[in-house]
């Protein structure tokens, strides 16, 4: 797997955590939660930098139903994204300490406005991912999928010579069929 291919995978699931944590904001504490949302929006700009590809191919290809879901739910999550990194800014006490008056209560809706909406779609942007995702993860720890399907059954006889190679190759060994089959 390339290093660019790990890099994806370890900032998504750094992403994922940080999600879990800047939703947690109660156990966080304010101050840990500006910090844990700057970190985000790092990874965020990682995030777009290293699938700077998909966003160049969008004005290329044919758009299926599942495409288009994914190009909405990714725009989606930009919209709330940037909401709510431009009302946290804002917001912020500790850790930009800005001190900006007056719009404060508006930036706090805006803020709880796009980070529920943003975790229902990041949720959804997770799981039109989530196949290649485990695809990359197996790659990385190098395991097989999972077989899902039944193995074919083999007649005992084969049709021709070369059915009998098919069989081999494609069956596993405690496929193979009984001795008292083999003589009927």
């Amino acid at each position: 797997m390339s290093k660019k291919a790990v890099l994806k995978l370890v900032t998504d699931a750094l992403m994922t955590v940080g999600l879990l944590l800047l939703m947690s904001y109660s156990l966080l504490g304010e101050a840990a939660h500006e910090w844990v949302g700057i970190a985000m929006f790092a990874l965020f700009v990682l995030h777009h930098g290293l699938n700077m590809k998909w966003t160049k191919s969008l004005g290329r290809g044919r758009y299926t139903p599942f495409r288009v879901l994914q190009t909405v739910l990714a725009v989606l999550v930009l919209i709330t994204m940037l909401g709510s990194m431009a009302s946290g800014i804002v917001l912020s006490r500790y850790a930009l300490r800005l001190d900006i008056r007056g719009i404060s209560g508006e930036a706090r809706t805006v803020h709880m406005l796009c980070a529920y909406w943003g975790f229902a779609l990041m949720g959804m942007h997770l799981g039109t991912h989530w196949a290649a995702i485990m695809g990359m993860a197996r790659k990385l720890t190098k395991k097989k999928p999972p077989r899902w399907r039944a193995t074919p059954r083999r007649s005992c006889r084969p049709h021709n010579r070369n059915s009998r190679r098919r069989q081999k190759r494609d069956m596993p060994p405690a496929a193979s069929c009984s001795p008292s089959a083999r003589r009927g």
